[in-house]
């Protein structure tokens, strides 16, 4: 008999409960997961997805029967796991979570010992054939054991480890934590910090009352800036349902993209770490940079998506890594990416800003390099728009192919790069000084991408 396993993907499994991620398939991975990982003792947890409960029940039920010892820490975010790995050296990690998909989805993201990750080259091609194909292992003799632990303190504790809690202001923050997973962390927080926390969409809740938690979707923006604005707060921080990603408002309720950001994390971790490296992505670029040279640090380019930009830092020793996706990664926390310690850094360097606000702080780097954000277009040949595109523009600037097809002239630069899981072509544009020549280019481009 043959299993659907049609959720896995390149670096997790994501699907629609019941139909191709379900209890079955949980218990499957459970059977077959601690063997090929070498795994004796392994941490589990799940966001705030109804589904959530009974499919981490089947996945502990597969793993115990194969012997393996069980460390269930509840509803959390997907870094908990990560946390947990590394701090409680257990041999691997299993966190039940669809990120920010709609609410009949339901998933799995995986990692190893010291919360490497588990991806399509490191296992995960080789978990998907046994779970659907492979005959089930002789269950062990000694069935492991399951234990509930409670490590949110811990993690808190780890968390403000990267501020000092002692120099922040008193400010005002709306936190929206989208219904997810994020809630209940904030309010252990809000023990520790001086901030005024003004919470929306606060309470855990499946059934996404008010959207799927996304702030990436203009729609799902609104409800932190209308509260920016409305309580008059000094910045906004919105999450995705199991709070790896975390993104900016500024006191006006202005978005800030997550590119900027990176050169500001990078900063701020240079102010402590001179002389360090940091990793970033090549879609933009420019911006980060600028900052990291200024303060002295070392920039280092790589592919983007988490594996590789988690095997980079691990390769270079760098102290921090950021995607314009809004991902970032911190040496200390097991290169691995958070959602909750980006914007305590943030509003770190806001306490220290000399009564600038955070407006006042982005914009200076947003009118310096204004980008384009990045922009999708379906078409029916990638393959054949990058050849034209690069016959079109390489001869006239600077051609890199660390992740698609990166083009740079002297006062504007462009990265073009396929999906690895739709049908889609990604453009990013960025400018110097110049925000009307970012919006010709980026017209420009579309046009002949979409011809």
């Amino acid at each position: 008999m043959s299993y659907c396993t049609k959720a896995f993907g390149a670096y997790d499994i994501r699907g629609i409960y019941p139909k191709t991620i379900n209890e079955e398939i949980a218990y499957r991975i459970g059977r077959f997961f601690p063997a090929l990982f070498a795994a004796k003792k392994v941490v589990v947890g799940n966001d705030i997805r109804l589904s959530g409960p009974v499919i981490k029940k089947a996945l502990v039920k597969g793993l115990v029967e194969s012997g393996c010892d069980v460390i269930d820490i509840g509803q959390c975010g997907t870094e908990m796991i990560y946390f947990a790995t590394a701090h409680l050296k257990l041999d691997g990690g299993v966190m039940i979570t669809a990120s920010h998909n709609p609410k009949e989805y339901n998933g799995m993201k995986f990692v190893r010992q010291e919360a490497r990750p588990i991806s399509g080259d490191t296992g995960l091609r080789e978990l998907e054939k046994q779970v659907a194909d492979g005959e089930l292992p002789v269950a062990a003799e000694v069935p492991g054991k399951v234990e509930s632990l409670d490590i949110t303190e811990e993690y808190v504790k780890h968390i403000l480890s990267y501020v000092d809690v002692t120099k922040l202001k008193p400010l005002k923050v709306v936190v929206n934590a989208g219904n997810g997973a994020a809630g209940p962390i904030l309010d252990v927080m809000e023990k520790h910090l001086p901030f005024e926390l003004i919470k929306v969409h606060h309470e855990p809740d499946g059934s996404f009352p008010n959207g799927v938690p996304n702030p990436l979707l203009p729609e799902n923006r609104d409800a932190t800036a209308k509260a920016v604005r409305e309580f008059g707060a000094d910045a906004g921080v919105a999450w995705d349902g199991d709070f790896d990603r975390c993104f900016m408002f500024d006191e006006q309720g202005n978005f800030i993209e997550g590119y900027y950001m990176v050169g500001f994390l990078a900063k701020a971790f240079l102010q402590k770490n001179a002389g360090e490296k940091i990793i970033y992505d090549p879609r933009l670029t420019w911006n980060t940079e600028e900052l990291v040279k200024e303060n002295g640090g070392i920039p280092v380019i790589s592919k983007s998506g988490h594996a590789f930009i988690k095997e980079k830092m691990r390769a270079e020793n760098a102290v921090y890594g950021g995607e314009m996706s809004a991902h970032h990664y911190f040496r200390d926390f097991s290169y691995c990416d958070s959602g909750m310690i980006p914007w305590l850094l943030v509003l770190e360097l806001l306490s220290q800003a000399d009564g600038k606000s955070l407006s006042e702080l982005m914009q200076e780097r947003m009118a310096k390099y204004p980008c384009s954000g990045e922009i999708n277009s379906k078409v029916k040949d990638a393959d054949e728009v990058l050849d034209r595109i690069e016959a079109e523009y390489g001869s006239q600037g600077k051609v890199t192919k660390i992740d698609g097809l990166s083009v740079e002239f002297l006062d504007w630069r462009f990265n073009l790069r396929k999906s690895n899981t739709e049908p889609v072509i990604r453009l990013n544009v960025e400018t110097c000084n110049d925000e009307m020549l970012m919006k010709n280019k980026t017209q420009e481009l579309l046009a002949k991408i979409r011809a």
